[in-house]
């Protein structure tokens, strides 16, 4: 009969291991070129929307506009500089961001390339968004009642 030993967790991940790859990772990371690191972290904003497309767990809502200050922040330009790129008023841009206005196509392939993102990610953020709010009005349905089509054939019955 063989003697087997259980591995237990500590002797595979204990602290001088996380610190060796802790250290591996950030030697990595400081050997890469500004590009990479840039290309990376508009990558990691891609992989956040469509996370929130598809999980959103937590529950908080995302604008349009927080992704696009994502981008922003990353390349280090202001929201009045990407207006004038998409040859708009800051404030008009500004209006379609925070949805008070809905994305147009337009605005959807301009965001589309300026992000190097597929036009349905940002249709479907604002789509989303809009789910959200029928689901917050949907806990006040009773007050949509009187828009069942029953009341019009009782009415007309009368």
């Amino acid at each position: 009969m063989t003697n087997i030993k259980e591995i237990k967790p500590d002797e595979i991940w204990n602290e001088k291991k996380k610190e060796d790859l802790k250290n591996f990772i950030s030697l990595q990371s400081n050997e890469q070129t500004h590009e990479r690191k840039l290309r990376n972290e508009l990558l990691a904003i891609q992989y956040k929307i469509e996370d929130y497309i598809e999980n959103n767990q937590d529950g908080n809502q995302l604008m349009v506009l927080d992704f696009v200050k994502m981008y922003l922040k990353v390349l280090n330009i202001t929201q009045r500089k990407l207006a004038v790129l998409f040859e708009m008023k800051d404030s008009n841009l500004h209006k379609y961001l925070v949805g008070e206005r809905k994305l147009n196509a337009s605005l959807i392939l301009k965001l589309s390339s300026f992000s190097h993102t597929s036009p349905e990610h940002w249709l479907k953020i604002q789509v989303k968004n809009e789910l959200i709010e029928i689901n917050k009005e949907r806990e006040c349905f009773d007050k949509y009642k009187k828009y069942d089509y029953t009341n019009l054939i009782v009415s007309s019955a009368n």
